[in-house]
């Protein structure tokens, strides 16, 4: 899904972008393939927060894959099958500590909490200005 075809320079795309141009049901259709990765990932016994770690990275492709035109170009570099294939196969060889996994999801939890708060937060001191 991200690597097939292969551009000059080197670079690399696959069929997620290509299929995410296609308005509201392909990043529907690429979000549910993606998932299939982490639903093997589950079944072959992961340590739990290397699978939210894969299911963080399918979550950022999805979200950020929507939004118009952005999201499209977002999906040409941030490769989330490339990197949860690549989770997996260390988890499955034993060299992925999964400690490092919760650290990121720990941080990944900060920024999403401050993506959050800081729009209430604004809200919140503009209506106090405003009344």
């Amino acid at each position: 899904m991200d690597g097939f075809l292969e551009l000059p320079g080197g670079y690399r795309i696959g069929l997620d972008p290509i299929i995410g141009l296609v308005p509201g049901i392909g990043d529907l259709i690429t979000t549910m393939v993606s998932s299939a990765i982490v639903l093997q990932a589950h079944r072959a016994g992961i340590p739990r927060a290397t699978l939210l770690r894969m299911i963080a990275n399918v979550g950022v492709d999805a979200v950020v894959g929507a939004i118009p035109f952005a999201g499209d170009l977002f999906d040409f570099a941030f490769k989330a099958n490339i990197r949860n294939v690549k989770l997996y196969r260390e988890a499955r060889a034993g060299v992925r500590r999964p400690g490092r996994d919760a650290g990121f999801l720990l941080v990944m939890l900060l920024v999403l909490g401050l993506i959050v708060a800081v729009p209430i937060i604004a809200i919140v001191y503009l209506l106090r200005a405003l009344f």
